[in-house]
């Protein structure tokens, strides 16, 4: 009976529902500060591994951009020396035609006066016609070659072009004005390769 009592009064004392009360153990495990965990050692060898791999990348940049620039300049450098070259290709060309040109200029000379002294009577026979034709084919290939002869007689004088030798009165021209051509001149490419000799009106 005394049994029965004391089971009542401590169902009394404890209502439904409450849990029992925490044992001091757990409280004062709850009490303590959280420590802060250390970073494993994996992930730093990690870190070190990544930072070294992105020193290598930007120093590898570098050297790209390095080596790229410099492949630049050699290109510049390469492009500046082909024109360079190519310029005075063609200027070394030009001076060669120029000195051909010019030793042929006095065989075309000779051919117009030799052409000038045939008789009229003669001019139709087959060597005087053969004549003709050569110089003929000679001035068609020296025009193919871009020389040209200077206009001379009625043109009006120009240094550039003209070099006068004498002076002569003219009822026909003005003064200043080329009367009379003495030396054919020509012009390769737009640069005199030999001066016409003429005789300009006083």
């Amino acid at each position: 009976m005394q049994e029965e009592a004391l089971t009542e009064e401590a169902a009394q004392e404890t209502p439904e529902g409450k849990e029992p009360e925490e044992t001091a153990e757990e409280t004062a495990k709850e009490a303590e500060p959280e420590t802060v965990q250390e970073e494993p050692k994996e992930d730093k060898k990690e870190k070190k591994k990544k930072e070294k791999t992105d020193k290598k990348q930007d120093a590898l940049k570098e050297k790209i951009e390095e080596l790229e620039d410099r492949v630049k300049r050699q290109m510049a450098e390469f492009e500046n020396f082909r024109k360079r070259t190519e310029k005075e290709k063609t200027m070394m060309f030009e001076t060669g035609a120029k000195s051909v040109i010019e030793k042929i200029l006095p065989v075309v000379d000779n051919f117009e006066r030799g052409l000038a002294t045939i008789p009229e009577e003669e001019k139709d026979g087959a060597f005087a016609q053969g004549m003709q034709m050569i110089y003929k084919q000679l001035l068609t290939e020296l025009e193919n070659m871009d020389v040209k002869p200077i206009p001379a007689v009625g043109e009006e004088f120009n240094p550039d072009f003209h070099n006068a030798v004498m002076q002569v009165e003219s009822e026909e021209y003005e003064s200043g004005v080329i009367a009379q051509e003495l030396q054919k001149g020509y012009t390769y490419r737009d640069s005199v390769v030999r001066h016409s000799m003429v005789a300009v009106v006083s």
